[in-house]
């Protein structure tokens, strides 16, 4: 019997939820940038989070929304929040974050919901902090508003090719389009532009006071393998780091050799280790 059960947590337990984000500021930025934008109202936000442990000693975390990420949950947390979710129907799309939390989860969670269209259980999570050695590369900017057509096209491709599915879906891309619009409305999204095309893009897909998240970063194909990314990536790093937070954060598919080199070049070091498991 769990001595210390799941609760959904409340606008007066923030600065308990803070402390917890704030021991993981790159593991949980993803949460923490919701409950930033959002607070704890679930009537706000687009997810619920919950809780482990007493009233007086908040322990771990759990998002519970179009993702379920689980925040510094120790082993006992992670089958609390599965038998919680257990009784929960599955809307989300995906279960990501700390990988021996997220493996914990979908260990357990897996005879109920059922297989996944893709689980990737090594994907280390890096970070930078300082400007990159590598050169910038002067082309790569800001995306303007007038350029959301120009770069569309380029994030439906990154997007199917990552994660396996195209994101037009069922209504044609409106709700993508309304995410691209606002990371480039909110000066968080950067491409290189070359004769009216995109070669390269990457976005700031999560904010906070700790750290920039890049995802997205894709080259188009027939410009892979010609020295673009390294210093494409060190020009968001560095415009990054001078403008929004002070650390940079992604990660990586572990089999993504080239990828990794890349970012290793940037100065991302490693600060742990993420799994994805994709519904």
């Amino acid at each position: 019997m769990l001595t210390m059960p799941v609760r959904q947590l409340g606008e007066a337990e923030r600065g308990a939820v803070e402390r917890i984000l704030d021991h993981d500021p790159i593991g949980g930025a993803q949460v923490a940038e919701r409950v930033a934008t959002h607070g704890l109202s679930w009537w706000r936000a687009d997810g619920r989070i919950y809780g482990y442990g007493s009233r007086r000693h908040l322990e771990s975390l759990c998002w519970f929304g179009g993702h379920l990420t689980p925040v510094l949950a120790s082993p006992s947390a992670v089958a609390a929040f599965a038998d919680m979710i257990l009784g929960e129907e599955r809307g989300c799309s995906s279960i990501v974050g700390r990988a021996d939390a997220v493996l914990g989860l979908w260990e357990r969670l897996v005879p109920y919901w059922g297989a996944a269209r893709d689980v990737r259980p090594h994907q280390p999570l890096l970070v930078a902090d300082a400007p990159p050695a590598v050169s910038a590369d002067p082309g790569v900017r800001l995306v303007r508003p007038d350029e959301i057509d120009l770069l569309f096209p380029a994030a439906v491709a990154m997007y199917t090719e990552e994660v396996g599915v195209s994101p037009m879906g069922d209504d044609r891309g409106r709700g993508y389009r309304r995410r691209i619009n606002e990371l480039v409305r909110s000066r968080r999204a950067y491409a290189r532009v070359l004769n009216g095309e995109v070669v390269f893009k990457a976005e700031l897909a999560v904010v906070t006071r700790h750290t920039a998240q890049v995802q997205g970063v894709w080259v188009a194909p027939h410009w892979r393998g010609r020295g673009l990314a390294a210093a494409a990536m060190a020009a968001v790093v560095r415009d990054s780091l001078r403008r929004v937070a002070p650390t940079v954060s992604l990660y990586v598919n572990g089999h993504n050799e080239r990828a990794r080199r890349v970012y290793a070049r940037c100065g991302f070091r490693p600060a742990g280790e993420f799994a994805t498991i994709l519904f």
